[in-house]
């Protein structure tokens, strides 16, 4: 089985679309529970909340990686992120057995891509995505590192890399107050 998650509702059809490759794509997970971290976009959510308008695409916030096990770990780079970003988003999980031509993706665990049409099979409705991502922890799925967990060269490595990001995110004006409002450090 292979899974892909969007807030999207009623898909038949998964069809490709621009991507982190530069390349048309459609993404799926082997497991269900990695596809649960795109039901929520954190800056997305942080601009409406705060009641930004903005009419492009909402530049994207990624803040996981995986154990040497594959297991996704969830990586908190501000005090209760998880929290923020994923309770009360919900979406749905749609799951197909057979796609057509597919490939792997050697850098993300368990993933694969299809340059075409996916039919879906299933729809799982996930009411909150915060509650789902909690309950894979619990079972093991899913590991999360608070932001109070990080280590000092972490903290510096954050405050670092956010400080570039805000520098390079001039045509994101909506990336750019999501890390004002996030990240007290931002002038």
């Amino acid at each position: 089985m292979y899974y892909h998650a969007s807030q999207k509702p009623n898909l038949t059809i998964l069809k490709p679309h621009k991507s982190n490759h530069n390349k048309s794509l459609v993404y799926l997970s082997k497991k269900r529970e990695n596809t649960l971290v795109y039901l929520s976009n954190a800056i997305e959510k942080y601009c409406k909340e705060i009641g930004l308008n903005y009419d492009g695409t909402y530049y994207k916030w990624a803040s996981y990686g995986f154990t040497k096990d594959g297991i996704l770990r969830l990586e908190e780079y501000y005090p209760n992120a998880t929290y923020d970003t994923y309770k009360g988003a919900s979406g749905y999980i749609y799951s197909t057995e057979f796609i057509k031509k597919f490939d792997s993706l050697i850098d993300i665990p368990d993933v694969i891509i299809s340059e075409d049409d996916v039919k879906i099979s299933n729809c799982e409705y996930i009411p909150d995505a915060y509650e789902a991502i909690m309950n894979a922890v619990k079972s093991g799925n899913i590991k999360i590192v608070k932001y109070e967990e990080n280590s000092e060269d972490m903290l510096g490595w954050i405050e670092r890399t956010i400080k570039i990001e805000y520098k390079n995110a001039i045509e994101h004006p909506e990336y750019r107050e999501f890390l004002k409002g996030k990240f007290k450090f931002i002038d």
